[in-house]
């Protein structure tokens, strides 16, 4: 087998992408002794001792030990001073804000290349390799398949909706917090570069780099303290799936059965599809809780656990009127009426992978009575526009 580095840089990108998403999604049991070095020498940069380490089983299980600790642990946007020098949480977060500032500059001033006028569409819509023969630079592809990519899975998809939980586990208390695996993707940017030969890094740069490497490889979310340090095991199980139309390694969370990310101690968030919702979508999505939950998405989600043709049976809505899909043929539209809204339930004109066409519904405005006429709203047409399509899609 080539080395790595005989690989083609699409290639390489796209090996360097996959093996931080796995470190992202990690599973495994945090390596401490490894993630403890890597945090001292953290301290050791900003001028601070070796802390003691407190490990926990989930983010959620950090509160109760980070408000034990009162002032060792200081609150964000704090300006408590324990000595003549600012609290440690403070000098990290300026210490890799520093870091990343310094090496994202060094990345703007280099040429990121562009796709040839002739073939001038967005990068994210070409796989690696093909937009490689198209003419861009590796440059812009680190950024698109690395970057950009572990940014929408990790960042977005997965951190986001365990930042929500955690926020309302901790309440009006707020503590800086580093996010371990979670911070692969800004980690795994630069470390593309570098190991593309795209970068060259001063030693102390590369030492630093290194350090923020080992934490986001070896555990999970983590508090600095005066002398203390508070670090989250990583989650017992992590549910995913491939996002639809990603062509550069994008996932999203999605359980239909359970939690998505679950923690040793039972803590974790539910999602459908990369829609965070309540545990009682996914346990017991019963009409009254959907007609009485104020999201959009949630409601969404929760009717779509259930079927639209049960969720309108059970709860007895009113037919306001039906009409054969001009844009389907063979299928129907029909408009309901439901609470606040109205909802027209139609066909997708593509095929699912079990080869049958999913029924949706579209909540559309209370004052549409006509079911082609609320077709055409959802495409921003008219009924009399809508009625004239082709087959849609």
């Amino acid at each position: 087998m080539s080395p790595a580095h005989d690989l083609p840089p699409a290639r390489q990108a796209i090996d360097i992408r996959d093996e931080w998403l796995a470190r992202g999604l990690s599973t495994a049991p945090a390596e401490r002794e490894a993630f403890e070095t890597a945090v001292r020498g953290l301290y050791e940069m900003v001028g601070a001792g070796p802390p003691r380490f407190v490990w926990v089983d989930s983010p959620a299980a950090a509160v109760p030990v980070l408000a034990g600790l009162g002032t060792q642990v200081v609150p964000a946007g704090s300006l408590l001073r324990t000595s003549d020098l600012p609290p440690v949480a403070s000098r990290l977060a300026s210490l890799m804000t520093d870091l990343r500032g310094h090496l994202d500059g060094r990345l703007r001033r280099r040429p990121a290349g562009r796709l040839r006028p002739a073939l001038a569409v967005p990068l994210e819509s070409l796989p690696p390799e093909e937009a490689l023969r198209h003419g861009v630079r590796p440059e812009r592809l680190v950024e698109v398949t690395v970057a950009d990519s572990l940014r929408t899975s990790l960042r977005d998809c997965v951190a986001a909706p365990l930042r929500t939980a955690f926020h309302k586990v901790r309440g009006q208390r707020h503590w800086l917090t580093w996010y371990g695996q979670h911070d692969a993707h800004w980690v795994a940017r630069h470390d593309a570069w570098r190991r593309l030969g795209l970068l060259r890094l001063a030693r102390q740069d590369a030492r630093q780099l290194d350090l923020w490497a080992e934490l986001a490889r070896r555990g999970g979310w983590w508090w600095p303290g005066e002398g203390v340090c508070v670090v989250s095991e990583r989650p017992a199980e992590v549910h995913w799936e491939p996002m639809p139309g990603g062509l550069h390694g994008q996932v999203r969370l999605h359980r239909d059965d359970g939690p998505a990310v679950r923690f040793r101690d039972g803590w974790g968030v539910h999602v459908l599809h990369g829609t965070h919702v309540p545990g009682w979508v996914i346990e017991d999505p019963a009409v009254e809780r959907i007609h009485a939950e104020p999201n959009i998405e949630v409601r969404r989600s929760a009717i779509e656990r259930i079927g639209w043709e049960t969720y309108v049976s059970r709860a007895g809505l009113a037919l306001v009127g039906a009409a054969p899909d001009p844009g389907n043929p063979g299928c129907e539209l029909r408009l309901y009426d439901m609470p606040g809204a109205r909802v027209l339930l139609a066909v997708n004109g593509s095929v699912e992978r079990d080869g049958h066409r999913r029924r949706y519904g579209l909540t559309v405005p209370t004052d549409i009575d006509d079911p082609i006429e609320a077709a055409g709203w959802s495409y921003g047409l008219s009924g009399e526009l809508y009625a004239q399509l082709v087959r849609r899609t």
